[in-house]
C-alpha cells in the first residue's frame, strides 16, 4: 500500500487516560491498524518518551528526586511546561501536514476542551482531532502500576488517596471515544480504530 503523506485534513489523534490504563501499548498496537485502514504515515509522540529523561534531570536539581512526577511542586512547575511542548511539536507538524499521534494523560486539556478547538491549539482549523479516552477502575490500574514498578510512580502510590482525587472522569464530547480496557476485547477495539479515523 502507498502512503500518502499530506492528507487534505490533517489528523490528530490522543490516546488519553489515566495512569496505568495501557494508553501507550494500546496506541502502539493501533498504530500499524490506522496505518493500514487510512494509507497515511503519522508522527508518533509519547509524553514520556519525549520528556521523561528530562524532567527527571529537572525534578532532580530541584527537589533531589528524579522520579517525583505528581507532586505540586511537579505538577506547579513543569507539567504545564511539558505538555505545551508536546503541543507545540504537534501544531509544527501538523501545519506541515503531516498526521499526528499523542499518547499522554491530557486530562487538564480535555477537561477544559482545549483540546478540540483547533484555533486554541494553533493547529489547521481543518485538522480532525479525535480521543481515545483509555478507562480502567482505580483498582486494577493501581494493581498496574504497582506490577510495572516504574520509580516516577512512587508519589502516586505513597499518596494515592490524594492521587486518585485527579482521577476525573472526561466530559461528553463527540471527539471522545471511551475504551475500559479491564479485559482487551478485539472488536471493540476495531470500533475504536474505525472511529478515530473518520
Amino acid at each position: 500500500m502507498t502512503c500518502q503523506l499530506n492528507p487534505a485534513s490533517p489528523r490528530l489523534i490522543l490516546f488519553a487516560g489515566h495512569a496505568g490504563t495501557g494508553k501507550s501499548t494500546l496506541a502502539k498496537k493501533a498504530l500499524p491498524l490506522i496505518i493500514e485502514k487510512t494509507g497515511e504515515t503519522f508522527f508518533f509522540l509519547d509524553k514520556d518518551t519525549a520528556y521523561g529523561a528530562y524532567s527527571s534531570h529537572v525534578m532532580e536539581l530541584t527537589t533531589n528526586n528524579p522520579n517525583d512526577r505528581d507532586s505540586p511542586f511537579y505538577l506547579k512547575n513543569i507539567r504545564d511546561w511539558e505538555y505545551a511542548g508536546l503541543i507545540a511539536i504537534a501544531k509544527e507538524n501538523l501545519q506541515l501536514g503531516v498526521n499526528v499521534i499523542l499518547v499522554g494523560p491530557f486530562s487538564t486539556e480535555i477537561q477544559s476542551g482545549r483540546m478540540f478547538n483547533p484555533a486554541l491549539l494553533g493547529v489547521p482549523p481543518e485538522t480532525s482531532i479525535k480521543v481515545a479516552w483509555i478507562d480502567l477502575d482505580e483498582e486494577e490500574a493501581k494493581r498496574r502500576i504497582e506490577k510495572r514498578a516504574d520509580p516516577r510512580d512512587e508519589w502516586k502510590l505513597q499518596q494515592w488517596d490524594q492521587y486518585i482525587q485527579r482521577r476525573i472522569n472526561p466530559p461528553s464530547h463527540p471527539y471522545i471515544k471511551r475504551f475500559d480496557n479491564l479485559q482487551f476485547d478485539q472488536n471493540h477495539f476495531n470500533q475504536l480504530i474505525d472511529y478515530l479515523i473518520q
